[in-house]
């Protein structure tokens, strides 16, 4: 027999599952420019890259999308929506780590003009900041927070999460264990999609690096 709820009280016994996405490669990305929390548009090859996923992304029954509302995602998403036509909610805690000072810049640019505060800033790990940005743990609290509301809100969904690598990266590293250490392997590979479970308020990773050629 179906357990009965009161208003506002979470299934506690339902799962909810997570599909994060990174929105599609954009002309930024090309240029290897900082995009925090200002805007570009998706390159012709991101455009190809969204719409490639499709198939993919499709075998796993998706009921709902949330997403960051920054136009890179809201971007990716429409292509990604054309067929499925999901209901889709935007959050502002999806969005991604802000830069500060160096949003616009390019990696060379940073690398050449703030190399010692640069390598100081890498070294604090989770605690990383650029000059007047966000750090690591702002944002993983934030993308946290964003997962178990959705699955609170609706439990025992298939739920695909739109964002950025930021978000990703620090759910991903908080879920693993592991640190923000300089020249380690990385955990995350370029262009994958990863599983996450959610029950209660425990988030899980169930499957990391996903290829959009994976037989399934």
């Amino acid at each position: 027999m179906k357990r009965s709820m009161g208003a506002g009280q979470a299934d506690n016994s339902a799962t909810t599952i997570f599909g994060l996405l990174r929105h599609g490669q954009t002309e930024w990305n090309v240029a290897k420019r900082i995009q925090g929390s200002g805007n570009s548009p998706l390159s012709p090859a991101g455009r190809r890259q969204t719409a490639e996923w499709v198939p993919v992304l499709a075998r796993y029954g998706w009921q709902r999308i949330i997403a960051s509302d920054q136009e890179r995602v809201v971007e990716t998403v429409a292509i990604l929506n054309r067929q499925w036509q999901l209901p889709t909610s935007h959050d502002t805690r999806l969005r991604e780590q802000r830069w500060g000072e160096w949003e616009g810049l390019t990696i060379a640019d940073i690398k050449q003009r703030f190399a010692g505060e640069l390598e100081a800033r890498v070294a604090l790990g989770w605690q990383f900041a650029p000059p007047g940005g966000e750090s690591r743990l702002s944002v993983r609290d934030r993308s946290l927070a964003a997962l178990r509301a959705a699955a609170e809100a609706w439990p025992g969904e298939k739920i695909l999460v739109v964002c950025h690598q930021g978000v990703i990266k620090t759910t991903l590293y908080h879920l693993t264990g592991r640190e923000f250490v300089p020249g380690a392997d990385p955990l995350l590979h370029h262009d994958r999609f990863h599983l996450l479970s959610c029950r209660g308020q425990e988030l899980l990773p169930l499957e990391l690096n996903i290829a959009r050629n994976a037989d399934r």
